[in-house]
């Protein structure tokens, strides 16, 4: 009996090769590596932008009771946070607050105002301790914006 050359084509078409389905998961591998990556950095940003918020937040928190009380605060209670003292963990909790007053005073004849500087550090233990490009956001009373790490300068503007 004799097989036709058409079978055999047949036969040899099914199925894939090893080398073929090794050639595709290397692809496959290799976009997956990207994607990841790519996924947590947009974590990270996300993250930072939490931070930011929280600052933001709490010097606008500073500034309403500067305006009925003549003076800034050191206690979270007094600013509508839960816990005793700074820092505050705030966000997703990988960042806390902390907050510096320094009271106003005369000196030599001249007032000196109030003022106060707040920064956003990392939870050390969490994801963002690593982050080396944006490591901690300050503001002062003043609308000063600051920043700490490897891409400090664009901090503020991502």
């Amino acid at each position: 009996m004799t097989i036709h050359p058409l079978m055999t084509t047949m036969r040899r078409a099914r199925g894939f090769t090893l080398i073929e389905l090794l050639v595709t998961m290397v692809i496959v591998a290799i976009l997956a590596a990207i994607a990841v990556a790519s996924y947590k950095q947009q974590v990270m940003d996300s993250r930072r932008t939490d931070a930011r918020t929280a600052v933001l937040d709490l010097a606008g928190r500073e500034e309403r009771n500067f305006a009925t009380s003549n003076t800034y605060s050191t206690t979270p209670a007094q600013l509508g946070y839960t816990g005793a003292a700074f820092p505050v963990t705030v966000g997703s909790g990988y960042y806390q607050i902390n907050v510096a007053v320094v009271p106003g005073s005369v000196v030599a004849g001249v007032g000196v105002p109030a003022s106060y500087t707040i920064t956003a550090t990392p939870v050390a233990g969490t994801s963002q301790a690593s982050d080396t490009q944006c490591t901690s956001f300050t503001l002062t009373s003043t609308g000063v914006q600051g920043a700490t790490g490897t891409n400090a300068a664009n901090c503020w503007t991502q």
